[in-house]
């Protein structure tokens, strides 16, 4: 049968393959001379990721948007950026489709091979197929609950983590890209399921999750696991929605053993939530760590989410922290160059739905990173 058999999006042949160190190494190459080497980075696995990645988040749901996506992946390929990131209910499911029309494109114009590119989606929370049903609560019902994919009881606010909930979500998200294999996919936001059934319940279904998506590995849907958070790193332990990524760690560990795949988190990282570098949220070997800190520990990798905190940062910064970004020429390039320059962070990741945010934004390819002593005093 068909792995893609019953699912939306595209009806196109998925591609084969995955981002390996060869294939970002060749990438690597083919940009040394528009790129300074801190641009790109090296995660655990020995994969170079570029310092800078393109997000999917904003936009209406209509094809316009979906072709301006399109334009604006392709274009980030050609200047240096092979990171890239989107969501299942982004755009009800439109951003992750227009990523795979994108890469479908670039991949036959011969612009780039799968084994350069570096692809992460997220499930977790409900998304519709391309807008808004006429009785949401009836589409949730007959394609979850009748079919037998979830429990009512498995739902929290739109949101549920259940093994076979995440099996068909998965599913989804590679028809929609396109792909055999997602390189890296995350469960969306879980600390919003913590509050709500406390604690034991909430290890409980991590557990499972873990357990899924080690599945989804040794079934080559996808290639490593994370967490992409909101508030949860971020928060302090005393708070109810608060991740400990230590204990996410041991989880993966004793549900995947040493070789488990829980590889990286995302978690938003700018200037006016600094948290992640400046606050210690989290605890190691009995110390309280930033979350970066604690990642550099524990080899995880961290992507920088909300880089400017959706085009809040683009603009009117203040005239102190301009002086303390040297080389950049508008504010977004400015903010985009403090969350990539945070010791600790891969990838910054920024919304780009237009070509002229990516040549606005990927300049930055050919500047150096601030030193630690210079991102830590933009904060001051």
């Amino acid at each position: 049968m068909d792995i893609f058999e019953g699912t939306p999006g595209p009806g196109r042949s998925p591609v084969g393959g995955h981002c390996t160190k060869s294939g970002t190494t060749r990438f690597v190459q083919r940009h040394a001379q528009g790129a300074v080497p801190e641009h790109f980075r090296q995660s655990r696995d020995g994969i170079r990721l570029s310092s800078i990645g393109l997000g999917t988040y904003l936009g209406e749901p209509d094809d316009a948007t979906d072709l301006r996506y399109e334009a604006a992946l392709k274009l980030a390929l050609s200047l240096g950026c092979n990171v890239i990131d989107t969501a299942i209910n982004y755009r009800f499911q439109r951003s992750e489709r227009a990523i795979g029309m994108g890469l479908s494109a670039a991949l036959a114009a011969g612009l780039i091979s799968r084994d350069e590119v570096f692809v992460s989606t997220k499930g977790g929370f409900i998304s519709f197929d391309g807008g808004w049903p006429m009785h949401p609560d009836e589409w949730i019902n007959e394609t979850f609950v009748s079919s037998g994919i979830c429990q009512p009881g498995d739902f929290v606010k739109g949101h549920c983590m259940a093994p076979a909930y995440l099996r068909h979500q998965i599913g989804w998200s590679r028809r929609n890209l396109g792909l055999e294999t997602i390189d890296l996919y995350y469960i969306h936001n879980p600390e919003g399921q913590l509050a709500a059934v406390g604690a034991p319940e909430f290890a409980r279904r991590m557990r499972r999750v873990f357990e899924e998506l080690e599945a989804a590995v040794d079934r080559a849907e996808i290639v490593a696991y994370g967490t992409a958070t909101w508030n949860g790193y971020r928060r302090p332990p005393t708070a109810s929605d608060h991740l400990s990524l230590e204990a996410m760690v041991k989880l993966a560990r004793e549900v995947g053993g040493e070789g488990h795949h829980f590889r990286a988190v995302q978690l938003p990282v700018n200037m006016a939530m600094p948290e992640a570098f400046a606050r210690p949220t989290q605890m190691w070997k009995y110390e309280m760590r930033s979350l970066l800190q604690a990642a550099m520990d524990q080899d995880i990798t961290v992507f920088g989410s909300a880089s400017l905190l959706q085009s809040k940062l683009a603009s009117d910064l203040p005239d102190e922290v301009r002086l303390r970004l040297p080389g950049c020429d508008t504010d977004a390039q400015r903010a985009l160059q403090f969350t990539r320059s945070l010791p600790g962070i891969t990838t910054a990741l920024v919304g780009m739905s237009s070509v002229e945010h990516v040549r606005e934004n990927l300049v930055l390819t050919a500047l150096p990173p601030l030193d630690p002593g210079a991102a830590a005093g933009v904060l001051r």
